[in-house]
């Protein structure tokens, strides 16, 4: 078996890329990826570069069970068959990013655009300078006290660009140097937050639905914008992220498929849809982005390079990506989200998770909100319900343990228990219209004021 090894630290993005690359069968990534250390696994590609799906993965699963003893497993023997990889790979991954570029005319109106970023001690700062060097800006700025790899991430508690906590050293400094954008990567280098300044010039996070609607608007319009869109062009997203991103892509003739949470699933539609329909992005809410075909999986590299384009395209015309969202909120309707996750530790954890799971399936709420609960979506089942009418219809998803309200004034509940730590998460969607940037603050009272409702009403 010819073994190519990377020489050392890399971002997880560049192994999918590595084996499409290469033309491998598979490949391997060793990867706490954005949880704490203790958590440290692996994550196992196929020879498309995505994750491994059903019934691969279960296949794989069963091998490992059938060793017994730790003495099966050898650990020497045909070492030529290793061949050494780096450099060259990551010039190539570099050009391919750099490929994706829409506007870079506009980069070099705006290269000295004020960038931080922080690799939060992981494998970005491999690659993302490099990219960054490459698209044309000149004004990077890391996070020295994240900047060194490190397994013990000494500067967070959990090393996710999620938590505002992670991302409050980048943040301050942000602050100091008056910078455009602050990014971060989780140490994998798959998933990305960005901070920026909102309309009254405060700095503020952006949550993964907020930036992925930034993302998929900006593909869609620059394309059109520079008459490279095509007719069969499509975008991926998964059930759990916002339907602004749907309403996007109907409005602009673009065809937008809702997958399950997880890129393996985008990699799987993709694979799907090869030769017929033309992939432009993809991405979910727990902040990741996935941007061109040629890797087949979340890419924050990638994305740090496209959101800083994004910027640099806005403040080019006098305005900042905080703008661009609420006239994107303005023409769309404002659509906010909130995600809770509720922890149940120890032995009984996993029962309590399931029986809260068949409490909502077997008797959902009627109402929520003062809003009537219209259909129940229950994945596992793999059934849609109207319960008004008790109308049932398919689910043409895998099996997955999800259940979805979905509310008469078009307000979304899914609930779903983690499928890696003792956790069952609530995704909140609501919306309403804005008629203007002025009345902005106010309607931001409104949908928060709706989810607390919804989630008092709920019970969570």
């Amino acid at each position: 078996m010819k073994v190519f090894l990377f020489d050392s630290l890399r971002p997880t993005p560049e192994l999918s890329f590595a084996i499409r690359h290469l033309g491998c069968q598979g490949g391997v990534v060793c990867t706490a990826s954005h949880n704490p250390k203790e958590y440290n696994g692996y994550k196992a590609y196929g020879d498309d570069g995505g994750q491994l799906v059903p019934p691969h993965d279960v296949n794989v699963m069963n091998e490992v069970a059938n060793i017994k003893n730790i003495d099966e497993v050898k650990f020497s023997g045909g070492e030529q068959q290793i061949s050494i990889i780096g450099k060259d790979i990551d010039e190539a991954y570099i050009a391919m990013v750099k490929s994706l570029s829409v506007y870079p005319d506009t980069i070099a109106r705006q290269k000295d655009l004020k960038i931080v970023y922080t690799p939060i001690h992981g494998s970005g700062i491999k690659l993302v300078p490099k990219v960054l060097e490459s698209f044309g800006f000149t004004n990077v700025h890391i996070v020295k006290e994240q900047e060194t790899p490190d397994g013990n991430f000494p500067t967070v508690i959990y090393p996710n660009p999620e938590e505002a906590e992670t991302m409050s050293i980048g943040l301050k400094q942000a602050k100091e140097l008056d910078a455009d954008i602050l990014l971060g990567t989780d140490p994998d280098a798959d998933r990305v937050g960005i901070g920026i300044k909102n309309h009254k010039g405060d700095w503020v996070l952006m949550n993964g639905n907020q930036t992925a609607v930034l993302a998929f608007a900006y593909m869609i319009e620059a394309r059109k914008a520079k008459n490279i869109a095509q007719p069969n062009d499509m975008i991926v997203k998964t059930i759990v992220t916002t339907d602004m991103i749907d309403e996007i892509a109907k409005r602009n003739d673009v065809a937008c498929y809702n997958v399950l949470t997880g890129f393996k699933w985008i990699a799987e539609m993709i694979k799907e849809k090869e030769g017929k329909e033309n992939y432009v992005i993809g991405g979910e809410e727990s902040f990741g982005l996935m941007i061109g075909d040629q890797v087949r999986d979340k890419d924050s590299v990638s994305a740090v390079a496209l959101l800083c384009e994004m910027a640099a395209y806005e403040k080019n015309l006098g305005r900042t990506l905080y703008d661009k969202l609420i006239e994107l909120y303005i023409e769309y309707a404002f659509y906010y989200e909130k995600l809770i996750s509720i922890t149940k530790k120890g032995m009984h954890g996993q029962e309590e998770i399931a029986d809260m799971m068949k409490g909502y399936r077997d008797n959902p709420p009627k109402e929520l909100n003062g809003s009537k609960v219209k259909e129940l979506l229950d994945y596992t089942l793999q059934v849609g319900k109207n319960l008004d009418t008790g109308e049932t219809w398919n689910i043409d998803l895998p099996k997955s343990n999800v259940l979805q309200f979905i509310l008469e004034d078009g307000s979304k509940i899914s609930a779903r228990p983690s499928g890696t730590e003792p956790k069952i998460k609530f995704y909140f969607s609501v919306k309403t219209a804005l008629k203007s940037k002025e009345d902005f603050d106010n309607k931001f009272t409104v949908v928060e004021e709706k989810i607390k409702k919804i989630i008092k009403d709920l019970g969570v």
